[in-house]
């Protein structure tokens, strides 16, 4: 998160190290920085325990010596006062800072970050915690980043696509030849991998809309969203919320595979009315061929659309044991349909890997469908309207 936004001010982060609770090694790491950096974002370390480092590495590395900070102690007890917890006495180690150090506030936990310049370089230090991490970046360290320095940020185009792997995106892609500004890379993340293109920042916008649409015509419709060309689209969900809404359609989701995951990851969407985790739906499958999930999918859809009035249902099953499914080195096939008011759609998946791994996958490659038919769906009722 942090590198993405970083990068997108136009820093280029060329190093990304990791170190463990040892105090030498941490000072050799800052020594070594403060004299090859401009920024350094540092998370970890500040809590309250014997093996949180931080603050005591900066002070020996920079010969900074530790002092109290009387307003972070302040917000440190009453952070503990508004919970009635008692805070331990081993909290006041969060209070101190090396000397000179500019506190860094944090409302949304006990360890204040702080900042500090060594060398050549400007260090960020941050607790790390994710949440309250990014909460800090938001609210406090992008302004001082923007303030303290001025960089020009190069133009970054996301692509981003599911259903489809790096290797086979590389491929859609080997026959097309790329201004020489545009700098071409990928990205795979748990969720979605991401087509990354990269132009300089005076790059000219017609050249930069032609490349893109050049690109995502290649890749096809396993991209859900193009984030940076006309704003910032969002995750699988995010462009599943908007489409809905622009539709004015419900959903109700029976599930198996995905074991209540889609629903997790559509909390609070306003147009799900029903998410149902039933495993026993598996057994309607037992000694059918796959050929024949349509069929049973179909008539499970149409019951729950009868009960619940709701305009679509997404019903999944999956061909496989429970023995497939624990075991790493065997795969399932998923088999999802989608029931809508002018039909029905259905797509069917082999999935591999962990018991982890088969479930988010089971939940993406739903969710996916169902993006896939909205974003068709608005494609033609765009075109019947013109």
């Amino acid at each position: 998160m942090v590198i993405t936004k970083t990068g997108a001010m136009g820093f280029v982060v060329k190093r990304h190290s990791a170190v463990g609770d040892n105090l030498a090694d941490l000072k050799t790491l800052l020594q070594d920085i403060s004299q090859r950096a401009d920024v350094c974002l540092c998370t970890g370390g500040l809590g309250p325990t014997i093996d949180d480092l931080t603050a005591q590495a900066v002070a020996e590395a920079f010969a900074l010596p530790l002092e109290l900070d009387t307003v972070a102690l302040e917000q440190i007890t009453h952070y503990f006062s508004c919970r009635q917890r008692t805070m331990v006495d081993s909290n006041r180690k969060q209070a101190f800072f090396p000397q000179g150090a500019l506190r860094i506030d944090n409302e949304w936990g006990t360890a204040p970050g702080f900042s500090v310049r060594h060398n050549r370089c400007w260090f960020v230090f941050v607790p790390g915690v994710p949440s309250e991490m990014k909460h800090m970046y938001d609210a406090t360290i992008a302004s001082q980043l923007a303030q303290r320095f001025s960089v020009q940020a190069e133009q970054l185009i996301t692509l981003r696509s599911v259903g489809i792997g790096e290797s086979d995106l590389q491929e859609k892609l080997n026959t097309i030849t790329l201004p020489d500004c545009a700098k071409l890379g990928f990205r795979a993340a748990l969720d979605e991998v991401h087509t990354k293109l990269i132009f300089p920042s005076d790059a000219e916008h017609d050249l930069v809309r032609a490349t893109v649409n050049h690109v995502a015509e290649n890749i096809g419709d396993y991209i859900f969203a193009i984030d940076g060309l006309d704003g910032y689209q969002g995750g699988l969900v995010d462009v599943i919320s908007q489409l809905m809404q622009q539709q004015q359609l419900t959903l109700s989701v029976q599930e198996t595979a995905s074991h209540g995951l889609m629903a997790a990851k559509c909390i609070t969407q306003p147009w799900l009315i029903s998410s149902v985790y039933n495993q026993g739906l598996q057994r309607l499958t037992d000694n059918q061929a796959i050929a024949d999930f349509q069929e049973i999918a179909l008539g499970i859809a149409q019951n729950i659309q009868e009960q619940e009035g709701t305009d679509c249902v997404l019903v999944q099953l999956y061909e496989g044991s429970a023995n497939q499914f624990q075991q790493k080195e065997l795969s399932i096939t998923l088999f999802t349909l989608l029931l809508t008011p002018t039909g029905f759609v259905h797509s069917q998946r082999s999935i591999a890997g962990s018991k982890t791994r088969k479930q988010n996958q089971a939940a993406i490659y739903s969710l996916d469908l169902l993006r896939r038919f909205l974003q068709k769906n608005l494609s033609n009722t765009v075109r019947s309207i013109i």
